[in-house]
C-alpha cells in the first residue's frame, strides 16, 4: 500500500483524528483496510486506525514482513497493546527480556516474559495481558514504551500468553492468567520482586481479565499440592482499556441497554463457556461458572483501585467492535465500584469524561503510583 492512497482522516495526528472519524466512517476505513483490525473483532477501532496509519507512514505493507517483527498488527494482539498518542514520533526499541518464554503452567502457552529492573531492593511488578477475543494475540505485543517507563521507574514488567479458546473455555483461561501471578509469586526472591507490590492491565480481553483479577476473591488455597496454587493472585491495581464490563454474557444486554443483535454469533455464548447448548448454562455447573466469571459480582470493598479508558463511540450498537468495547462497559464497571467503594477512574475518548491526549502515559502514571 502506497502513502498517496491512505485517506485523509488516517493521516491525522491522534490529537486530530479522535474527533473526525464516526463509527460508520471506522466501519467504511475498515472495509476498505481489514488488515487493520488487529484484534480480529470484525470492526476498526479508533487506535487501529491510527495504528495502521503509523504502520504506512513508515512505508512498510502491514503484511511486509519488516512490519511484522514491529507492529501491534503482526502480533494479532489487542491494538492497544502499541498505541501512543504521538503520531509523527519514533517508536521506542523493546528491550530483550531478562527472562524470556519462562514457562509457568502445563501447557504451551502458559509462557512469559520478564523485564527486571536493577534495584538493591525488591521492585514491584506491572503484567499486561494481551487482547484478541482470547482467541489470538501474544504477550509480543506489550508495549515498548510501557516497559521502558516501567523499567525506568524501578518497577519490573511481565507480559504473558494463555491458553486460547480453542483448547480451554473462559473460566480456564482466566485461571491461567491467575497462575502467572502466583507463578511468579513463588519466584519473588529469584527475580527481586515484591510480591504485595503487583498490578495488571491489558486491551480488550486482557483488560476484563485484569478486572476480573482485581476483583476476585483471592484464588490462593494453602493447602494446594501445587506450590504455585498455594500463593496469592491479588493486585495492588489494574488498568482496562477497551474493556468488557462482565464475562457472564448473558447479563450483556443488562450491561449495554439494547438487545445483542446480530452482533452475537450463533452458539457464541455456550462456546465461551465449553459447552454446546443454551440449556447446559441452566445446569448448577454452569450456573456457578457464570457467576465465577461475573467481575461485576465480585466487586467489594477490599479491591484494588482500577484505571478505565474506552476509545470507542457511544450509541446504538452498529458493530461487533461496539458490541464488545461499548462505553457502556466501563460505565456499568464505574457505577458498580461506586456504590461498592472501590476508587474508579474512567475515561473516554468519545464521551464524557473525556481523555485528551496519551492515555497509555496516563495510565503507566496510574499503574506506577500504585505499585510503587
Amino acid at each position: 500500500m502506497h502513502l498517496r492512497f491512505l485517506p485523509v482522516a488516517l493521516l491525522l495526528p491522534l490529537s486530530l483524528f479522535a474527533a473526525v472519524p464516526d463509527a460508520a466512517r471506522l466501519q467504511e476505513l475498515f472495509k476498505r483496510y481489514p488488515e487493520a483490525d488487529t484484534n480480529r473483532d470484525g470492526s476498526l477501532s479508533l487506535e487501529e486506525a491510527q495504528a495502521h496509519a503509523r504502520i504506512v507512514r513508515k512505508g512498510k505493507s502491514p503484511n511486509s514482513s519488516s512490519a511484522s517483527s514491529t507492529t501491534p498488527a503482526s502480533t494479532g494482539s489487542t491494538s492497544t497493546s502499541e498505541e501512543d498518542s504521538g503520531a509523527a514520533r519514533p517508536s521506542p526499541k523493546k528491550p530483550a527480556p531478562t527472562h524470556a518464554d519462562v514457562s509457568y503452567g502445563p501447557h504451551e502457552r502458559n509462557v512469559l516474559d520478564l523485564w527486571l529492573a536493577q534495584s538493591p531492593t525488591p521492585t514491584p511488578l506491572v503484567v499486561y495481558i494481551h487482547g484478541g477475543g482470547f482467541v489470538n494475540g501474544s504477550k509480543a505485543g506489550a508495549s515498548a514504551e510501557m516497559i521502558n517507563g516501567c523499567l525506568s521507574a524501578g518497577v519490573s514488567f511481565m507480559s504473558i500468553n494463555y491458553r486460547f479458546r480453542v483448547s480451554a473455555p473462559i473460566q480456564d483461561i482466566l485461571r491461567d492468567c491467575a497462575r502467572s501471578i502466583q507463578f511468579v509469586r513463588t519466584k519473588a526472591k529469584d527475580y527481586n520482586l515484591d510480591p504485595k507490590r503487583i498490578a495488571s492491565y491489558g486491551g480488550s480481553a486482557g483488560a476484563g481479565t485484569s478486572l476480573w483479577l482485581a476483583f476476585h476473591d483471592d484464588l490462593a488455597d494453602p493447602n494446594n499440592r501445587d506450590p504455585v496454587l498455594r500463593e496469592s493472585s491479588r493486585l495492588a491495581a489494574a488498568g482496562a482499556i477497551n474493556t468488557q464490563a462482565t464475562y457472564n454474557l448473558r447479563r450483556w444486554t443488562e450491561v449495554l441497554g439494547e438487545p445483542l443483535g446480530s452482533y452475537e454469533r450463533p452458539g457464541e455464548t455456550p462456546a465461551f463457556y465449553g459447552v454446546t447448548s443454551e440449556a447446559d448454562l441452566d445446569t448448577p455447573t454452569l450456573q456457578a461458572v457464570l457467576a465465577d466469571t461475573d467481575m461485576l459480582t465480585h466487586i467489594s470493598k477490599d479491591d484494588p483501585p482500577v484505571f478505565l479508558f474506552t476509545s470507542h463511540a457511544d450509541g446504538v450498537i452498529s458493530s461487533r467492535g461496539a458490541l464488545l468495547h461499548h462505553p457502556d462497559h466501563a460505565r456499568a464497571v464505574k457505577k458498580r465500584c461506586d456504590e461498592i467503594g472501590v476508587p474508579a477512574t474512567v475515561y473516554f475518548a468519545r464521551a464524557e469524561p473525556r481523555l485528551e491526549g496519551d492515555y497509555q502515559s496516563r495510565l503507566r502514571a496510574f499503574l506506577l503510583k500504585h505499585v510503587k
